[in-house]
């Protein structure tokens, strides 16, 4: 797993598209900019999911790594 540190931890196992994106999406709101967050996935969708999420919204996606059935994602919050 990635050495980067994160800030916040969002939990999306066992949720289907769109769930994990928009609790992504209200999780990162009242973040800080420059901060990360790290969210854990099951959907299989998810890595197509959260590289569109990231390059629409500005957020930067740090890594995407699979462990076992698990998708883990670390997004630093763009600037506001």
């Amino acid at each position: 797993m990635s050495d980067t540190l994160f800030d916040v931890e969002l939990d999306a196992r066992q949720l289907s598209c769109p769930l994990p994106i928009l609790r992504t999406k209200k999780s990162l709101s009242p973040m800080q900019g420059g901060q990360v967050l790290k969210v854990v996935a099951t959907d299989k969708k998810s890595p197509g999911d959260f590289a569109d999420f990231c390059k629409k919204t500005g957020n930067e996606l740090l890594s995407s790594e699979v462990h076992g059935d698990e998708f883990v994602f670390l997004i630093r919050r763009r600037a506001v």
